[in-house]
C-alpha cells in the first residue's frame, strides 16, 4: 500500500478572494460546512456574554474615574489602568471573533479540502455519529466526527477527530479523540492493544475496562509497549494475526496509540485530537496505514475461526451464503469488568458514610 502524498495544498499560499469563494461554495454543499456545532455556539455565546459583562462594567468604572479625575480627585494611573484593561479585552474579543467567523477558520478548512482532493480523499468538517463498532464510537451522546478524511475509492479509510459527551449537569464531560478506521477483508476476533505510552495515572485511557484474564503476553519486549487483550480460548488466533513482524511494526510506527480490531475493522485511537492542519500528522497516519494496516490485512487474509469452520459455515475462503459473522459468538466481543478505581471510590465512600453514621449514634 505505498502511496505518494501531495502536501502542497497545506503549505501553498492562498489569497483572500480564494478563501471567500471557497466559503461560499462550501456552505452550499450542506449544513455541516456552514454551521457551527451546538458546543461551539454555546461556548461562543458564553465567552461573548462574559466579555460583554466585563466590558460594560469596565466602561462604567472608567466613566466614574474620568468624572472623578475631571473634578480633581484622580491621577494618571487610575485613568490609564482601566483604559489598558479595555484595550486588552477589546483585542481579545477581536481575536475570538476572527477565530470563529473570520478567514482563518475558512483558510484551514480550504487547505484540508484541497489536500483531500489532491490525494484521493473526501474531507468533511463535521458528521454526526459514524456507525463504527469501536470502543469510542458507542459512548455517550452528541457523537460527531470532525475534520475527518475518507477514502474516495478503493479500500475504506477514515481518519480525523471524534467527540462525544457523557454525564449531565455539573458532571457533564466532553471527550475528544483522534481516530483512524480501516476496513479489513475478514471478520476477526475482538482484540485490543492498549498502548502503555498514553496511559494515565489510573491506567488505560480507553473507555470501559476489560477483564484482566483476557490479557495475552507476547514474546520479546512487546509487552513493554502494549497490553494485548483477546477473548479466552482465542490465544492461538491472536498469535496468528500478531506475528513477530507485525509486532515490530506496531512498536516502530504505532506505539503511541491504542489499537482495536473488532469485526472487520481496524481502529487506531489517540486520547488527544490530531492536529490536522499539520502535514506531519498525515504523514504519520498514512504511514501507519501503509505499514501496520497493510501487514494486518496480509496476515488476516487467510484467517478462519475453526469453531465456525467445523460447523460447516465457511471454508478456507469466503463463500456465497457465508453468514455476516464468521467469528463464533464467544470471540466477537471482549468481556468488560467494573473498573477497580470505581470500586475503590465506592468502598471509600461507604466506609466514610458508615463512620459518620456510627459517630453520630455514639455522640
Amino acid at each position: 500500500m505505498s502511496r505518494t502524498i501531495d502536501y502542497t495544498p497545506l503549505l501553498g499560499a492562498v489569497t483572500g478572494p480564494e478563501i471567500r469563494a471557497f466559503r461560499t461554495a462550501a456552505r452550499s454543499r450542506g449544513s455541516n460546512w456552514g454551521a457551527f456545532s451546538v458546543a461551539q455556539l454555546v461556548s461562543g455565546a458564553l465567552i461573548g456574554a462574559v466579555v460583554a459583562l466585563v466590558l460594560v462594567s469596565s466602561l462604567f468604572s472608567l466613566a466614574g474615574i474620568l468624572i472623578d479625575s475631571a473634578l480633581g480627585g484622580g491621577d494618571l494611573v487610575t485613568v490609564v489602568a482601566p483604559l489598558a484593561v479595555l484595550l486588552v479585552l477589546g483585542g481579545s474579543v477581536a481575536v475570538i471573533l476572527r477565530s470563529l467567523f473570520g478567514n482563518r477558520r475558512w483558510e484551514r478548512l480550504m487547505r484540508m479540502d484541497r489536500f483531500a482532493a489532491a490525494n484521493g480523499l473526501v474531507f468533511s468538517p463535521r458528521d454526526a455519529a459514524p456507525a463504527y463498532p469501536g470502543a469510542i464510537f458507542t459512548r455517550g451522546r452528541a457523537r460527531e466526527a470532525r475534520d475527518h478524511f475518507r477514502s474516495a475509492a478503493g479500500r475504506f479509510l477514515d481518519f480525523g477527530n471524534f467527540h462525544y459527551v457523557t454525564g449531565s449537569g455539573k458532571n457533564q464531560q466532553r471527550h475528544a479523540w483522534g481516530f483512524l478506521a480501516l476496513k479489513l477483508d475478514r471478520n476477526l476476533p475482538h482484540m485490543v492493544l492498549d498502548a502503555r505510552a498514553n496511559n494515565g495515572i489510573f491506567g488505560s485511557t480507553l473507555p470501559g475496562s476489560l477483564a484482566k484474564d483476557q490479557v495475552l503476553s507476547l514474546e520479546g519486549d512487546f509487552d513493554r509497549h502494549f497490553t494485548l487483550y483477546c477473548p479466552r480460548a482465542y490465544e492461538r488466533d491472536a498469535l496468528y494475526v500478531f506475528t513477530p513482524d507485525l509486532m515490530a511494526l506496531l512498536i516502530d510506527e504505532a506505539a503511541a496509540f491504542d489499537i482495536e480490531i473488532v469485526d472487520d475493522w481496524f481502529f487506531l485511537y489517540s486520547p488527544r485530537v490530531f492536529p490536522l492542519a499539520d502535514p506531519a500528522t498525515y504523514q504519520r497516519l498514512l504511514r501507519i496505514v501503509d505499514t501496520v494496516g497493510a501487514k494486518t490485512l496480509a496476515q488476516s487474509d487467510g484467517y478462519v475461526d475453526d469453531r465456525f469452520a467445523s460447523g460447516g459455515y465457511v471454508n478456507d475462503r469466503f463463500a456465497a451464503g457465508t453468514p455476516a459473522f464468521v467469528v463464533a459468538p464467544q470471540g466477537r466481543r471482549l468481556r468488560t469488568r467494573f473498573p477497580g478505581v470505581a470500586i475503590l471510590v465506592v468502598a471509600v465512600f461507604v466506609v466514610l458514610w458508615g463512620w459518620s453514621v456510627v459517630s453520630g449514634l455514639l455522640n
